[in-house]
C-alpha cells in the first residue's frame, strides 16, 4: 500500500480535523463561552469519527480524553474521573457476567425449552425465539444474546432440513427474529445495553436523579412485551415459511440435550448467581450503585470458579467499556460548558415555526431523530452525543426529562434497516445465511410500527406513570 493510498484510507481524520478547526476559527456564537465553542468542535469532530470511524473506535475514546485536556475544558484529574464513574463499573461487570453466562454453552437447553413451550409450529418457534432473545438481552446486552442464541437458530435449522436454502424464508425468519428480539429489548433494563448506563449517567450528572433498577423496568418493559408480537408477525408475513412444522427438528433437538445429560452442578450454581444479581440489582442497587452490585456479581463467578481471569480478560470487550466511559466524559463535558444548553436552545428556536414547543411532539421529534442518528452509529455512540442535548431540550421546554431520555435510550434501538448499525444485527448477518436485503424487507416496516408504539406509550402508559 502507498503512502498517498494509506492517507486517502484516513481522509475522514484529515475531513474531521479541518472541519473542527474551522468550527474553532468562527467567532463564537451568542449565548456560548469560549470554552463552549472548543467542546463544540471537539463534539463535531468526534461525531464524524463514530460516523465514518476511521480509527478504532477505542481510539476515539482516546481522543476524547486527550483533547479535553489540551483544548483546556478541565483538568487531568477531573477528566480520569468522567471516565470512570458507577455507570462505567456497571458496563464493566455486566459484560463479564456476559461471559460467564456464554461459557456454560447453554444454548442448545435453551432452544429446547423454547420449543418445548412453543411446540413445533413454526410462527409459534418465531415468536418464542423472539421473546426469549428479548428477556436475556434485557440482562445481560443484546451482543451476547445474538453470540449465545444464534447457535439455537442455526441448529433449529439444520435440524429442520440439510440444505437451508430450501428452506430460506424460514431460516431468515429464524435468525432475524433473534436479531431484532435481542435488539429492541436492550432498552429493557440498565443493564441491557451501555446506552442505558450512559443515560443514568446523565440523569445523575444533570439533574441530580437516580433511576432505581427497577423503575427503569417499569417504564421501558412493555416496549418489549408490545414489540415482541408485532416483530413475530411481521417476520412470519414477511417470509412466509416454505415449512410450518417442525417437528423433525424439535426431535432431534431433544435427541442432541439428552445425551448430553443433566444440567451440571456448574450450570446450575451460574443460573443462580446470576439470579441472585438480578435481585440485588432490584433491591439494593439504590445504596450501593449498579456498577458495584454488578461487580459484585462477577466476582461471585470468579470465586466460584464459573470463570477464570483469563476467560475474561480473553472475552470482555475492554475497548467498550473504554469507548463509553469517553462518551459519558464527552456529555459531561458539553453539560459543564454550556454546549448542551446552547444546542438545545437553538433546536427549540429552529421549531418555532412548527408550532411544537413541548410535550409530546417534542417527545416524537426527538424519538425521530435518535432513529436517523442511530442508523449511521451504535447506539450506545448516539446517546452519548444526543443524550445531553434531548435532556436539556426537555428541561427547557417543561417537558419530562425521564420521558426524554426513555424515548431517546428506546428509539435508538430501532435499527432494524441494516446488517451493521446494531451488535446484534451484524453477528447474524455473519453467519451466512442473510443478505442485506433482508434486513430491508422487514426494517422498514418495524421502524414504523415501532415509532407509532413508543409514541402510544408516551401518550398513555408513561403519562399513567406522572410523566
Amino acid at each position: 500500500m502507498t503512502l498517498f493510498s494509506k492517507l486517502l484510507e484516513k481522509k475522514w481524520i484529515f475531513i474531521a480535523f479541518a472541519v473542527g478547526g474551522f468550527l474553532l476559527s468562527m467567532p463564537t456564537p451568542e449565548g456560548l463561552s469560549p470554552r463552549g465553542m472548543r467542546t463544540l468542535a471537539l463534539l463535531v469532530v468526534v461525531f464524524i469519527f463514530f460516523v465514518t470511524e476511521p480509527i478504532p473506535l477505542p481510539g476515539v475514546a482516546l481522543f476524547i480524553a486527550i483533547s479535553e485536556v489540551l483544548l483546556g475544558l478541565a483538568k487531568p484529574s477531573v477528566v480520569a474521573q468522567s471516565f470512570m464513574s458507577d455507570s462505567v463499573f456497571f458496563i464493566m461487570g455486566s459484560l463479564m457476567i456476559a461471559t460467564a453466562l456464554v461459557k456454560q454453552n447453554l444454548d442448545k437447553r435453551i432452544a429446547l425449552a423454547i420449543v418445548g413451550i412453543t411446540g413445533p409450529r413454526a410462527d409459534r418457534i418465531i415468536l418464542g425465539l423472539v421473546i426469549v432473545s428479548g428477556l436475556l438481552a434485557s440482562f445481560i446486552g443484546e451482543h451476547t444474546v445474538a453470540a449465545m442464541m444464534m447457535p439455537v437458530g442455526v441448529a433449529l435449522i439444520k435440524y429442520t432440513h440439510a440444505d437451508w436454502r430450501k428452506i430460506r424464508n424460514l431460516s431468515v425468519a429464524i435468525l432475524l427474529s433473534i436479531a431484532y428480539g435481542a435488539m429492541i429489548a436492550g432498552a429493557g433494563t440498565p443493564s441491557g445495553g451501555a446506552r442505558n448506563a450512559i443515560m443514568l449517567a446523565y440523569w445523575q450528572e444533570m439533574f441530580d436523579l437516580r433511576i432505581s433498577y427497577f423503575e427503569w423496568i417499569t417504564f421501558a418493559y412493555p416496549m418489549l412485551l408490545v414489540s415482541a408480537p408485532i416483530i413475530a408477525f411481521v417476520l412470519y408475513r414477511t417470509f412466509k415459511p416454505e415449512v410450518t412444522d417442525l417437528s423433525p427438528a424439535v426431535a432431534a433437538l431433544k435427541e442432541k440435550v439428552a445425551k448430553s445429560g443433566k444440567m451440571s452442578q456448574k450450570e446450575w450454581l451460574t443460573i443462580i448467581i446470576f439470579l441472585f444479581t438480578v435481585l440485588m440489582w432490584m433491591t439494593i442497587s439504590d445504596t450501593i450503585g449498579l456498577g458495584i452490585t454488578a461487580l459484585i456479581g462477577a466476582l461471585l463467578f470468579l470465586t466460584m470458579g464459573i470463570v477464570k481471569w483469563e476467560d475474561l480478560n480473553n472475552n470482555v470487550n475492554w475497548g467498550t467499556i473504554l469507548i463509553y466511559g469517553g462518551a459519558i466524559s464527552l456529555g459531561i463535558m458539553m453539560k459543564r460548558t454550556g454546549v448542551a444548553e446552547w444546542l438545545s436552545h437553538s433546536f427549540l428556536t429552529w421549531l418555532e415555526p412548527t408550532g411544537i414547543r413541548s410535550g409530546l411532539p417534542l417527545l416524537a421529534v426527538m424519538s425521530f431523530i435518535t432513529i436517523l442518528m442511530a442508523m449511521v452509529m451504535s447506539s450506545g455512540a448516539t446517546v452519548g452525543i444526543l443524550g445531553p442535548i434531548t435532556l436539556n431540550i426537555a428541561s427547557l421546554s417543561g417537558t419530562s426529562v425521564i420521558a426524554a431520555g426513555f424515548i431517546t435510550v428506546i428509539s435508538s434501538s430501532f435499527c432494524f434497516l441494516t446488517a451493521v448499525a446494531s451488535p446484534a444485527c451484524n453477528i447474524i448477518y455473519g453467519s451466512g445465511y442473510l443478505k442485506k436485503s433482508d434486513f430491508l424487507k422487514a426494517g422498514w416496516k418495524l421502524i414504523i410500527l415501532s415509532f407509532i408504539v413508543i409514541q402510544l406509550i408516551s401518550v398513555g402508559y408513561w403519562r399513567l406513570l406522572g410523566h
